[in-house]
Parts: structure tokens; C-alpha cells; sequence
């Protein structure tokens, strides 16, 4: 049989477009695959630094008898379970859909977040504690502490590096685990700091009541850190609306096809779930619009906003709309057919 020329370019249109679909789907499955490997790679990186500074930290602080030295160990102890809690939420949030979790794994990282930031603030309570002790009953320690103040510069310049390039990682893969793991590290680096100019300044003065206050400094810095990391996680655990500006970059590309779509007032629903968004859209079309040309539309609002934002699910309803007397409701059983 002879196919006619119209019905050849259609079956090609079909082949073309479904060939387009398999290759974006491939190019989205290669992405999430690189960015679960950066993932995994950097959480188990900031493990083995955390491992490395909380040994020599405990040892300097016990033989120095430092308690600002003590508590960056005990900074550091947070931040190990902190590093291995990110390393199995990272693995568990980067498992695909099942019949028990239908809509993914990805709260699995915002859990991780909200107990790293309850951790952090544990820690911080505690170093506050046993400093108030020390500043009432004494303190007994070595104000010559060089070993002290190598470490502690190792510390700083180990966390940079290792808070850099977690930060790197979650900004491009959209992590909150990795984000509160590299913000642990980022509070680890000023504490460390503010430790190494603590030994400086006792070294030069001989008072050693500087110790217990800067490990109070270095507890609010740390206790700061933690609350906001807790709050950001628990926004996300509560399904939290994206911010504002996330929400306006939606509608701006709904906008730009205003020519063919109406957005449905306040119908843009969207909230982060690990490192990915769910957004839910309804819009509307003139009663004139075909399924097909309906469905297209959708497709390309679909397309610009995962390429804004890559890591994303979206599910858009469409309604119909008439323009009878001015009429800019949805169309119900109710309508006045006038």
C-alpha cells in the first residue's frame, strides 16, 4: 500500500518526537547518576576529615588540658555523625520510586538535615555547660600550647576545603543534607579560628580564663548554625512553599505564553523534597484550544521550567475557560452557556 506524502511526514513527526523523548529521558537518567556519585564522594570525604580531626583534637585537649580544644573535639565528634548520617540519607534518597514510597526517597535528605541541626545545637548547649563550670570552679591548663595551635590551624584549613566543595556539590545537586553538612563544617572553621586565636592571645597574656570564654564564643556560633539548619530542614519536612522569587520565575515563564494560557489564580503549588521540587500548576485555555495543542503547551511550560530547574517533577491540569460576557471563571456544570 502507498502512503501519501502528508501521512509519511506525520509517521517521521512521531518517530522524531518519540526519539527526542527517550533521549531526554536518557540525558535526565545520566544526570541524576553523576550527581548521586559527586554526592556520595563528598559526604564520604567529609567523614574521613572528621575522623582524622576529632582523633587529634581529643588528644590535644587532653594533654593540654584546653577546654576550647575539647569542645572543637567534641565540635568535630558532632560533625562525624553528622558527615555519616548525610552519607546514608545521600545513598537512601537516591533510590528510585517504589510501591512504598511512591513519590521517592527524597525527605530521607531533609530528615538528615533536621537531625544534623538538632546535633549541632546538642553540642552547642553542652560546650556551653561545661564552660560555665570552669569559669566558676578554674581551669588548670598549659597557656604554652603549640601542639594545640597546630591543630587547630590544620583544622581550619582542612575544613575550608572539605566545606567548599560540599557547598559546590549541593548548590549543583540541590542537597540539604550536604548543604547543613557543609554549613557544620563552615561553623567548625570559625570555632577553629577563634580556638587558635584564644591559644595565641593566652600564650601572649598568661591568663588562661580565655579558654572556657572563647569555647562560650564558639558555642553560639555553633548553636546558630544549627538552628538554621533546623529550620530549613523542618520547612521542607512541613512542605513548605519554595521561596518567593522560585514561585515569580514560574509564573514569568507562564507569562511568556500568555498569548495561548491563563494561569489559574493562587494555583501554583511548590515545595522542595530532598534535592528535588514538586510543583503542581493549573492552567487555563480558551474552550477554541484543541487537546493536542493543550498538551503541547504544557510540554514546552514543562520543558523551560526543568531547565531553570533541573531536578524537578511537575504536574500541570488543565482547564477550560470562556470569555462569554467578560466570564473568567472555569468552566462547571453551573456556567451560563449564554
Amino acid at each position: 500500500m502507498t502512503l501519501d506524502h502528508s501521512t509519511v511526514v506525520r509517521i517521521h513527526l512521531r518517530e522524531f518526537f518519540i526519539f527526542k523523548g527517550l533521549l531526554t529521558k536518557f540525558s535526565d537518567k545520566m544526570y541524576i547518576m553523576q550527581a548521586n556519585s559527586k554526592k556520595k564522594f563528598v559526604a564520604g570525604l567529609s567523614i574521613t576529615s572528621n575522623v582524622i580531626l576529632s582523633v587529634l583534637k581529643v588528644i590535644t585537649g587532653i594533654l593540654s588540658g584546653s577546654l576550647s580544644i575539647i569542645s572543637e573535639a567534641i565540635h568535630s565528634f558532632s560533625d562525624f555523625f553528622a558527615s555519616v548520617l548525610t552519607f546514608f540519607s545521600v545513598i537512601k534518597s537516591s533510590k528510585p520510586a517504589d510501591d512504598d514510597h511512591p513519590y521517592g526517597h527524597g525527605k530521607y535528605e531533609d530528615m538528615a538535615g533536621f537531625i544534623e541541626g538538632i546535633l549541632i545545637i546538642a553540642a552547642s548547649l553542652f560546650i556551653i555547660y561545661e564552660a560555665t563550670k570552669k569559669i566558676i570552679f578554674g581551669i588548670n591548663m598549659d597557656s604554652e600550647n603549640m601542639l594545640g595551635m597546630a591543630v587547630m590551624f590544620v583544622a581550619v584549613v582542612l575544613n575550608i576545603v572539605v566545606s567548599s566543595l560540599l557547598f559546590k556539590v549541593a548548590k549543583e545537586t540541590n542537597s540539604i543534607s550536604l548543604y547543613a553538612d557543609g554549613e557544620h563544617l563552615r561553623t567548625d572553621v570559625y570555632s577553629s579560628l577563634g580556638v587558635l586565636i584564644g591559644l595565641i592571645l593566652i600564650k601572649i597574656t598568661g591568663h588562661t580564663i580565655l579558654d572556657p570564654i572563647i569555647a562560650i564564643l564558639v558555642a553560639v556560633i555553633i548553636f546558630k548554625a544549627g538552628y538554621s539548619i533546623s529550620k530549613k530542614a523542618a520547612g521542607n519536612l512541613l512542605d513548605h512553599s519554595l521561596p518567593d522569587e522560585n514561585i515569580d520565575d514560574i509564573k514569568q515563564i507562564i507569562q511568556s505564553h500568555s498569548d495561548s494560557v491563563t494561569l489559574k489564580e493562587g494555583s501554583i503549588k511548590a515545595r522542595q523534597v530532598g534535592p528535588s521540587k514538586d510543583i503542581d500548576i493549573v492552567l487555563q485555555f480558551p474552550e477554541s484550544t484543541s487537546i493536542c495543542e493543550c498538551h503541547n503547551i504544557c510540554d514546552e511550560i514543562e520543558k523551560q521550567i526543568q531547565s531553570l530547574y533541573y531536578n524537578c517533577s511537575i504536574s500541570i491540569h488543565a482547564e477550560p475557560i470562556c470569555y462569554r460576557k467578560n466570564c473568567q471563571k472555569s468552566c462547571d456544570k453551573n456556567c451560563a452557556k449564554i
